[in-house]
């Protein structure tokens, strides 16, 4: 698969289809399948800070309920603390020897110097790289957009300063300016900036009046606010892009490199289609490239990015403008009322 071969915020993959982070990759037998079934990386599961802080403050609490019984009982249990992280690099470790093929970990912490500190004790695991899983949802009604953006611009200096791996990061796509913030991104160190953070959102269960949390999967579509402006961040960056959300099938891969991405996250597609059916969408990659006679990705990356575009609008607004004020034949397909 040498033709398949890209690069990824400095390493060499075989393929550009990258497991993202989920709860599929804690099985050491889930990543060796993924792996036999042609994956170029694995991001594992993020370490998530709040996670730890929360199981620490549920034993603290199991712990303080015997100290007016027995001065002696407390030694009955053994010292917790961060038991969450201790855990959590033991099987990351144990996850990057089962591999032949690079491993990045994922880290979503809530202050800076816990970001710095935990990323140190990953990248003592022998991973490839780390992934910054930014996911700011504002709190307090005080707090600016520039307070967010500078913090986590500041994270990441401090975070790629204190490594020598090399540091992705996963954004959102709800800056104000989202081309300009990824240009800070790679001021700051980022290696590669992945487009973008699927986000979990509450839903309302209206019998139950309760607040319900669906482990909400990509679908076909979904991919094209990060086609958008991989399109437009094309070859203005020395960052790697990776496309994500909504990968689901090998055409799915093959538009985004056209828009200019150096390589793509899957999850959805394989908890729908199986963990092998990352074979299929390399075989389907291979297949149209050999139709298009093309020997490697680099021929036909970024193709289709905004400055290979004669259309000065494409990937603009004033291109939505346009198609809302075509002639009706465009809406043919779908039963007008």
């Amino acid at each position: 698969m040498s033709k398949l071969k890209t690069n990824y915020m400095g390493i060499e993959l075989k393929n550009p289809i990258v497991v993202g982070a989920s709860n599929l990759v804690t099985d050491l037998n889930h990543l060796k399948k993924l792996e036999a079934a042609g994956a170029g990386a694995i991001v594992y599961k993020s370490l998530f800070e709040e996670q730890i802080q929360l199981e620490n403050f549920f034993e603290e609490e199991a712990m303080a309920e015997y100290n007016n019984r027995n001065a002696e009982m407390i030694n009955i249990y053994p010292d917790m603390k961060d038991a969450g992280p201790v855990d959590f690099l033991l099987k990351l470790k144990k996850a990057k020897e089962a591999l032949n093929i690079p491993l990045i970990a994922s880290l979503n912490c809530v202050y800076k110097e816990t970001w710095v500190d935990y990323a140190k004790e990953i990248e003592k695991t022998g991973v490839d790289g780390i992934e910054l899983n930014f996911y700011a949802t504002p709190r307090e009604f005080g707090v600016s957009g520039q307070e967010i953006l500078e913090e986590q611009l500041n994270i990441t200096s401090a975070v790629k300063e204190a490594l020598k791996i090399p540091v992705a990061v996963k954004l959102s796509p709800y800056y104000t300016n989202t081309l300009r913030f990824a240009h800070m991104m790679e001021g700051a160190g980022a290696d590669a900036l992945v487009l973008f953070n699927k986000l979990f959102q509450p839903d309302i269960d209206i019998d139950t009046e309760e607040l319900t949390f669906n482990f909400n999967k990509s679908g076909k579509g979904d991919y094209r606010q990060s086609l958008r402006y991989m399109g437009m961040l094309h070859g203005k960056m020395k960052a790697t892009l990776v496309g994500n959300s909504g990968i689901i099938e090998g055409k799915d891969v093959i538009k985004m490199i056209l828009a200019g991405a150096e390589a793509v996250q899957v999850v959805s597609t394989l908890y729908q289609n199986g963990l092998d059916y990352i074979t299929t969408m390399l075989k389907d990659m291979e297949a149209w490239m050999d139709g298009k006679d093309y020997k490697s990705l680099d021929e036909f990356r970024g193709n289709l990015s905004k400055d290979n575009l004669k259309d000065p609008y494409a990937y603009t607004r004033a291109q939505y403008v346009d198609i809302l004020m075509k002639k009706v034949e465009l809406y043919k397909p779908n039963k007008m009322v």
